[in-house]
């Protein structure tokens, strides 16, 4: 990493050292207590990478396959894999606050999972002699990496001979429109970086308990003007981050040159968050989608490699 880079990757890390704290209590990622309650319980995240997953393993299932699980946030996902049979589960963030949190949210719900702090880039020197049967990241990802040679090249290394890979995550396209939904203000093509300045934690909306924030005109939540008491209200000091542009021909070009194989590439008309303003969520699938009588734009694109088994 240059000397740029590298600063930039520092106040990601800062940035989401303060979303960690934010996310666990403000309910942008659902009741925790609710999913640390139910052994059974899944977040719709899993069950959209499950199904994308599904015709690329043993059965249908992720039972008894060993799972990295890379870019884990506090882990709610993670703590799925293991509820769907994964073995060995670990997770990997380059947040430290993160994984305090992943595993506490392991720990209440009394399941094994090996939590190590890495850059994504950086994977396989973090985890040396490890090997998995499937790789998993979804849902905000590679655009807070600047490069993806080191993501693609730790991917191919980790996983073991007919181990399969997924990614599934926002539309590259979508970094490429301005903040009014559907008016191109920005590069798609890979190399562009996106620096800004915001207390904010996501754009657009944050799906929190009624009282426990505050919305702005545009849909945003304004963690930092949260009414949840001040002692129990943790804000986004570390304002400053940075998204690089990664448009599909890199992002399956770099993982073909890692030596993996190519087996699916998706689009999908729906999304995991509202990353646009005139988005409605469908109650029924958690999914965001366009209204009726807009054009349908891909929200969410998948990539599923393979690593060659050995000759």
């Amino acid at each position: 990493m240059d000397v740029a880079e590298n600063r930039d990757v520092a106040e990601n890390r800062e940035n989401w050292n303060d979303r960690a704290e934010v996310h666990f209590r403000n309910g942008v990622y659902g009741d925790l207590d609710a999913l640390v309650d139910d052994p059974q319980g899944l977040t719709s995240v899993v069950r959209r990478d499950l199904q994308v997953l599904k015709p690329f393993l043993p059965n249908g299932s992720v039972q008894g396959q060993r799972l990295l699980h890379m870019q884990c946030h506090i882990g709610t996902d993670t703590l799925c894999w293991t509820r769907l049979g994964a073995k060995d589960v670990c997770g990997l963030d380059f947040s430290p606050v993160s994984l305090r949190h992943a595993r506490e949210l392991a720990n209440r719900a009394e399941v094994d999972i090996d939590y190590v702090e890495a850059d994504a880039r950086e994977a396989a020197q973090a985890l040396p002699g490890r090997r998995f049967d499937v790789i998993v990241t979804s849902v905000g990802t590679v655009t807070w990496l600047p490069k993806l040679d080191g993501w693609a090249h730790s991917i191919a290394h980790l996983l073991a001979p007919g181990g399969i890979f997924m990614i599934r995550d926002t539309h590259p396209l979508l970094f490429a429109l301005d903040d009014s939904g559907l008016k191109l203000g920005g590069d798609y093509f890979a190399g562009a970086e996106d620096s800004w300045d915001s207390s904010q934690t996501y754009e657009f909306n944050e799906h929190v308990e009624d009282g426990n924030h505050a919305e702005t005109a545009d849909g945003t939540i304004d963690v930092a003007t949260d009414s949840v008491g001040a002692a129990h209200k943790p804000v986004v000091t570390h304002t400053r981050s940075h998204n690089w542009a990664h448009d599909f021909a890199e992002m399956t070009q770099v993982l073909i040159d890692a030596g993996l194989v190519i087996e699916k590439l998706g689009e999908y008309a729906q999304s995991d968050w509202k990353c646009l303003p005139m988005l409605e969520q469908d109650p029924a699938t958690e999914a965001w989608l366009m209204p009726e009588g807009y054009p349908r734009v891909p929200l969410t694109f998948s990539i599923v490699a393979r690593k060659p088994c050995e000759s």
